[in-house]
């Protein structure tokens, strides 16, 4: 076999993925083994890592494929004696050939990069008008419903866990609690100051305006995790209210719940259940104590960092929504888009794809 291919082969991502495959062919023998079949709990668990490598492994064996079909195009390639003809279609095969190894290489690094253990999380969404009066009030029901279109495209269920509309489709805040397969991992990197440029609608002089909204991505944290203590709690309960703050019933099914040691305050009347209210405000309540303390330690430690990494502050703004040029830009990763109809319709996909080949990271770009 030539040269080149053997040195592709003794590559530390071949040599990665080629373990993988080998893991897979043992997972499926073990799966057969007699000894194995009378333990339920046992299959579950390998049929669960059978799974997990299941992608990787195909990557692998066409990857394989891929390989010895360049290295062979590469000897027609090299042959002096080989016609004219024949060197054009390995020509054409190779290029083919380097544009599918290039798209095997990066799915099988995404694929092998580390896992967070919160992304399969289910999540809660922290939508604040920030500076911007009402103007950023409408732009948060924009991003409220980008991110609703956004989770029914990856098949997340959305629900509203506490809203205050501003009567004319904005919000001055709403909390959303997204749940299913990978929720953190799809919004993980939302958090932050999202900037919107705009002439607003009630501007008769056609002037831009420049507002902001805030966004928080939680992920929800079982009970287990996180000790409450009841004492620690004051529970009030009212009769849920509309925009306005207009009561739209009269029993006393909204609550709100106060943790008495940090101060956080949940409040949910989205349901018609009290019970109902108050377990969806627990869920929010154990989220944000869990964040709370997450954004201490990180105060804590982000003067050492700062010199290394830049300021790190949440506070910095990370996305720019330009409408008069249908266009939209992630600074973290200098990344436009001139398709911001597409974004605010839930096409997040090029971004948050682009966040994640970049970890997220990086300082603002403009």
């Amino acid at each position: 076999m030539a040269n080149t291919h053997t040195s592709e082969t003794e590559s530390p991502l071949f040599l990665k993925l080629e373990a993988v495959a080998n893991r897979y062919a043992e997972l499926n023998k073990q799966l057969i083994d007699p000894s194995v079949l009378n333990q339920p709990a046992l299959i579950h668990k390998l049929n669960k890592e059978r799974t997990e490598i299941q992608e990787l492994t195909e990557l692998f064996y066409e990857y394989r494929v891929v390989l010895r079909e360049l290295d062979e195009a590469d000897q027609i390639l090299k042959d002096p004696g080989a016609e004219a003809e024949l060197q054009k279609l390995a020509a054409d095969e190779a290029r083919r050939l380097q544009a599918r190894r290039r798209e095997i290489e990066g799915r099988a690094l995404e694929l092998l990069a580390p896992k967070d253990p919160r992304d399969e999380k289910n999540i809660f969404v922290e939508i604040r008008a920030g500076t911007g009066g009402e103007e950023a009030a409408l732009f948060a029901g924009d991003l409220f419903r980008m991110y609703v279109k956004y989770a029914e495209k990856k098949r997340l269920r959305a629900e509203v866990v506490e809203a205050h509309e501003t009567g004319i489709g904005g919000y001055r805040d709403v909390i959303m609690l997204v749940e299913g397969k990978g929720a953190y991992g799809h919004f993980r990197h939302e958090s932050g100051v999202h900037r919107v440029q705009r002439v607003p609608a009630t501007e008769a002089s056609g002037r831009i305006h420049t507002s902001t909204v805030t966004v928080a991505v939680m992920p929800e944290v079982a009970e287990i995790d996180v000790q409450i203590n009841p004492n620690d709690l004051r529970i009030d309960t009212f009769c849920s209210s509309g925009a306005g703050g207009q009561s739209v019933n009269t029993t006393y099914s909204a609550v709100r719940i106060t943790h008495l040691p940090t101060g956080v305050v949940v409040t949910c009347q989205d349901e018609r259940s009290q019970l109902k209210n108050r377990t969806k405000a627990m869920r929010t309540l154990r989220a944000r104590i869990v964040e709370a303390e997450r954004a201490k330690q990180e105060a804590e430690t982000a003067q050492t960092r700062k010199s290394q990494v830049g300021t790190g502050d949440r506070s910095e703004k990370i996305r720019t929504y330009n409408f008069p040029q249908n266009r939209v830009t992630d600074h973290r990763i200098g990344l436009t888009l001139h398709k911001l109809d597409q974004v605010l319709a839930g096409d997040l996909d090029e971004i948050v794809e682009g966040l994640r080949a970049n970890g997220g990271l990086g300082e603002p770009h403009g």
